[in-house]
Order: C-alpha cells, then sequence, then structure tokens
C-alpha cells in the first residue's frame, strides 16, 4: 500500500421518484402530511426522531432523510450531516422535523436554539431552510408559521 494514497470522493444523486409524481409542499400542513407518512406509528410516541426533508427549487420533494433517533426525550442532530445531505442531493431548500413523544407541541428553548443555528448554517450554504415542524400523531407545530426561526 502506498504511502500517499488518497481516498476517492464521489458524490452521485438518482431521483427515485420522477418529476410528474413529486409531492409539492405549498405549507407547512403539505410538509406535516408528508413527514406523517414517512413516520412509524408505533415508534412516533415512544422514540424520538429527527428528519430532513430535501426540496428542490420548484418545493417538490426530493427525498425525506432520517437523521437520527434517539430517546423519550431526546435525540442527538448532527449539523455536518444535515447539510451533508442537502448538498449530495443538490437540494434547494429543507424542511426539518423532530417529533415529540410527550405529545407536546411547544418548542422548548433547544429546538429553536438548533433551528437558529441550522439557519445560519443554510444562508451560508444557499439552501433555504423553509420551516421545522414538531410532529405528534395528532397535529403539529411550525416553527416558521410562530416566527421561532
Amino acid at each position: 500500500m502506498k504511502l500517499n494514497a488518497i481516498a476517492e470522493i464521489q458524490i452521485s444523486y438518482s431521483a427515485k421518484v420522477a418529476k410528474q409524481f413529486r409531492i409539492k409542499v405549498n405549507s407547512s400542513e403539505d410538509a406535516y402530511t408528508s413527514f406523517l407518512s414517512s413516520w412509524n406509528q408505533n415508534l412516533i410516541e415512544l422514540q424520538e426522531e429527527f428528519k430532513v426533508m430535501l426540496l428542490n427549487n420548484s418545493n417538490e420533494v426530493l427525498g425525506i432523510h432520517n437523521l437520527s433517533k434517539g430517546t423519550i426525550t431526546g435525540t442527538i442532530v448532527d449539523v455536518k450531516l444535515v447539510f451533508a445531505i442537502a448538498l449530495k442531493a443538490c437540494a434547494s431548500a429543507i424542511i426539518l422535523a423532530h417529533n415529540h413523544p410527550s405529545g407536546n407541541l411547544k418548542a422548548s428553548q433547544a429546538d429553536i436554539s438548533l433551528t437558529r443555528k441550522i439557519k445560519q448554517c443554510s444562508d451560508f450554504l444557499d439552501i433555504k431552510l423553509l420551516d421545522h415542524l414538531i410532529v405528534t400523531k395528532d397535529g403539529y407545530t411550525s416553527m416558521a408559521d410562530k416566527n421561532l426561526m
């Protein structure tokens, strides 16, 4: 093995849904419906998860990535991974979501701080952060709708 060998980095993305079948997100309710359909309903009240929805410039869903799964009270979010995924998919915008197993739809101070940190990064990378939803089986809170971003 060469001592100066360098790993080759390869970037690719393959859309699995044809453009005419992509879901378009026009509101926080549209985003909630799409996120909820991707959630395991047997775990939504048991374990906190964090997901990232990737959108193109027309706000069509490219995909939803399950970023992390945690405990009853929290999950860890690596901001670098949020943007590694968005950049790999060439996403123009992202929407974040996490569930509160307790059913409480109120954003915590940690939720707000994380959202603002991700917003700063998104502004720098020119990837729009459209919203951050707190999701339960019975409803959602949109941080964008509540001006918490």
